[in-house]
């Protein structure tokens, strides 16, 4: 198992609910591509509210449930790592937000 700690990349990818890569969900394909490359971690985080670079608002509360939220997925690792995988991930995402940030890791294992 893998010890991560002190100072490591998070990597932020903004995508919506509908977005699909090779007719499966993105999100899941993205989540499954870190693990395959042996990426520490990846969550995906649903939105209840929000808008990307279109200005449509995409929200949980509307007379019709959207089906298409906002998704997040987090991935932390390394910064080689983050960078090697990067160039995948960009093939596979149509639209999308990618940020990175530094991330100070307490502790993994």
């Amino acid at each position: 198992m893998t010890k991560l700690e002190g100072t490591q990349k998070l990597m932020r990818i903004f995508i919506g609910e509908n977005d699909k890569y090779e007719g499966r969900p993105l999100y899941k394909s993205l989540v499954e591509l870190c693990r395959e490359k042996g990426i520490a971690g990846a969550t995906v985080i649903r939105g209840i509210y929000g808008y990307g670079a279109s200005s449509v608002i995409h929200s949980s509360r509307t007379l019709a449930l959207s089906n298409d939220l906002p998704l997040i997925v987090e991935v932390v690792d390394s910064e080689e790592k983050i960078n090697y995988i990067l160039p995948e991930i960009d093939k596979m995402i149509g639209h999308g937000l990618i940020t990175l940030e530094v991330a100070h890791v307490i502790k993994y294992e």
